[in-house]
């Protein structure tokens, strides 16, 4: 019979063919502060119900691995679920979206939830992670899962399988409820420790520690105007009949297909329309201040933006932050000694403010020109004067930091808050996280215009995360609005572009995980074909044939 050798925290081990990564764990595993959830082995990670198929280091993964962490949320999700239909046998529940470090969703039964069906749930997830119980992954016909899932009421899963060319799928069995989850679980449901469960009208708010301090469950903080944003997706969804993967592939699949490309794009032109109009309203506003993460869309946006201000009688005058870079020489460093071109103090703020106070009293001024090839400002006679019907939009990701523009009056100002903020699920109980929308987006920009493959992108992409937490999302409450620039046919009409780039991605790269991950959830969208995205729209950023700038 055939053996492994593998070497666990300092310890050589060895296993006959056939055994499971659960052999490793030694009885006390669920004892560790800082829980396990998988392991890691040529760069590659498991579920502990896997097979060991190869010698060598085996690293155990917790929840300080960001991996690890997505799959306590997922196992700690299944114990929710599980949870709440074995008090409330009929309710159908839904995994919404991310909110202050937590997850949002919602359960639908005869009778409203309230804060005391919370703590009811909130104790039977406790019982049953008491118990400890191992959670089976079963492999079976694709057949057999859709009766399954029929048996349960579950059209959204027996939908989304439909879409599966798979024969076999694997089902997750915790006691004797059946699950179809689209990523790793742990092996038991002991490991899960912490956790907090809140009622949040009008559903709940699930809350797990970060992989940053993973034995603390953050404390849940309110954000009004992104739940408010979520809230105004869902009912975008509702109105094109679209609330999850399976029945949007249905509608692109048929004759529907246009109608929801032209309805996703028209919905989108409406909010930009009813944005221009708020700010007409303020009468003695004068800058409109353009802010949002990596691949939001804020340069298509501020464009469009600046059209339906037009309409409303407005001259917009675009300003660009990237002018106001100091000399390279002079950029501030980060905490590894390298340039840190994402601190606000990589801008002149002194200039910056001097300018759109000189401008706003009506004077002619002259705006620099930012030489990226030598790292150094330029004088190239480049010069504003307002008019009276003048507003001037200002696009980067510090447009609202208060000391971007702190000399300025806040009645001259407006301030909009752009991203993908996606509520389209593969089904009630797999949500897709919001950042997947526009890490797919910088995927596919950066191959077709920058050269840079899918593997640079995604290792670039917890730097990118990093500056975004520092400078952007602390301020996000501070818009006046925000912007949902997510469009719901969007990952199919990305789809093309981005497999072709993460297919190339090794095996043996530091992020083929993800990679992989990503792939097999693009491979749930139905194809919509690049030709049909609209000129100005706001994908075409990103796949080019943009009417407004080109690549």
């Amino acid at each position: 019979m055939k053996s492994f050798r593998v070497n666990v925290n300092g310890e050589s081990l060895l296993f006959n063919e056939g055994e499971k990564y659960s052999a490793i764990l030694k009885k006390d595993y669920i004892n560790e502060k800082i829980p396990i959830t998988l392991v890691k082995q040529r760069n590659k990670y498991y579920e502990f119900t896997d097979l060991i198929n190869n010698d060598g280091d085996i690293e155990l993964i917790n929840i300080s691995d960001p991996h690890g962490k997505i799959a306590y949320s997922r196992t700690l999700q299944f114990v929710f679920i599980k949870a709440t239909l074995d008090l409330f046998k009929d309710a159908r529940i839904n995994i919404e979206h991310s909110i202050s470090k937590g997850t949002f969703g919602e359960i639908h039964k005869e009778k409203a939830l309230d804060e005391e069906d919370i703590l009811k749930i909130k104790k039977k997830m406790q019982e049953i992670i008491n118990k400890n119980i191992i959670i089976e992954k079963i492999k079976m016909p694709k057949k057999e899962a859709i009766y399954i899932f029929k048996s349960y009421k579950m059209q959204d899963k027996v939908d989304l399988l439909h879409w599966v060319q798979e024969e076999y799928v694997n089902l997750y069995k915790l006691e004797d409820r059946y699950d179809y989850f689209y990523g790793d679980m742990a092996y038991s449901t002991g490991v899960l420790k912490y956790f907090d469960l809140l009622y949040y009208n009008p559903g709940f708010i699930l809350m797990v520690p970060s992989h940053k301090e993973p034995t603390v469950v953050p404390v849940f903080k309110e954000q009004k105007k992104l739940f408010n944003v979520f809230r105004e997706n869902e009912t975008w969804l509702n109105i094109l009949g679209t609330p999850d993967v399976g029945s949007l592939d249905y509608k692109l699949e048929g004759e529907e297909s246009s109608d929801i490309i032209r309805v996703s794009e028209a919905l989108h032109e409406k909010k930009i329309a009813q944005i221009a109009d708020m700010i007409s309203e303020r009468k003695e506003v004068k800058i409109v201040l353009v802010a949002g993460p990596s691949s939001s869309g804020k340069t298509t946006f501020s464009k469009r933006l600046s059209i339906q201000l037009r309409v409303n009688g407005y001259i917009p005058i675009a300003i660009s932050l990237d002018d106001y870079f100091i000399n390279r020489i002079h950029t501030p460093l980060d905490e590894e000694g390298k340039p840190d071109f994402e601190s606000i103090n990589a801008l002149d703020l002194e200039l910056f403010n001097k300018n759109l106070y000189d401008i706003l009293e009506g004077e002619e001024v002259e705006i620099p020109s930012y030489n990226f090839k030598i790292g150094e400002r330029e004088w190239l006679g480049n010069k504003i004067k307002l008019p009276d019907n003048g507003v001037l939009v200002i696009e980067g990701i510090h447009g609202l930091n208060p000391k971007l523009t702190e000399k300025i009056p806040s009645k001259n100002k407006f301030k909009v808050y752009i991203s993908a903020l996606t509520q389209l699920n593969l089904d009630n109980h797999n949500r897709i996280p919001t950042t997947d929308v526009r890490k797919i987006r910088r995927i596919v920009r950066d191959s077709l215009s920058r050269g840079y493959g899918a593997e640079q992108t995604l290792e670039m992409w917890s730097s990118i995360k990093r500056g975004e937490e520092k400078n952007i999302f602390v301020y996000q409450e501070e818009a006046d609005v925000m912007f949902n620039s997510t469009l719901v046919y969007e990952l199919a009409a990305l789809k093309e572009y981005a497999l072709r780039e993460l297919e190339k991605v090794d095996k043996n790269s530091s992020v083929y995980y993800e990679a992989k991950r990503i792939i097999n959830t693009l491979k749930f969208f139905v194809e919509v074909k690049p030709e049909r995205v609209t000129e100005n729209s706001i994908l075409r950023e990103f796949i080019g044939g943009s009417c407004f700038y080109k690549y």
